[in-house]
């Protein structure tokens, strides 16, 4: 498969940024088959509401009542993942993961 090298590197980079600025523990796994590359980043931090996780790709939408709100961050990181992500073909899905925190699936078409 072929990526843009730079803007892959910033959706992952963005992603796993985020998992470590909220959980003391991450977990980074990568699987391709014959359709899909999928990279999922858990992490064991708060999480984010099921109902707020669409939300968060909003640009400049910070959850700040469930994290430190002298954090330094935009709220720009997950439009940005999410935008290259799309741009590749693929997406970013957020749901619960079995570290008891966050699950970010990136998935992109080989």
């Amino acid at each position: 498969m072929t990526v843009r090298p730079a803007g892959f590197k910033r959706c992952l980079g963005n992603l796993v940024s985020n998992a470590g600025r909220f959980a003391k523990s991450i977990a980074i796994t990568g699987h391709r088959d014959h359709r899909w590359l999928t990279i999922t980043v858990d992490d064991d931090g708060p999480g984010i509401p099921a109902a707020m996780r669409e939300e968060v790709f909003r640009p400049f939408l910070r959850l700040d009542d469930a994290r430190n709100q002298d954090e330094v961050g935009t709220g720009l990181g997950l439009a940005i993942a999410r935008d290259i992500a799309r741009s590749h073909g693929g997406d970013i899905i957020l749901s619960d993961g079995p570290l008891k925190g966050l699950r970010a699936t990136v998935r992109i078409p080989v």
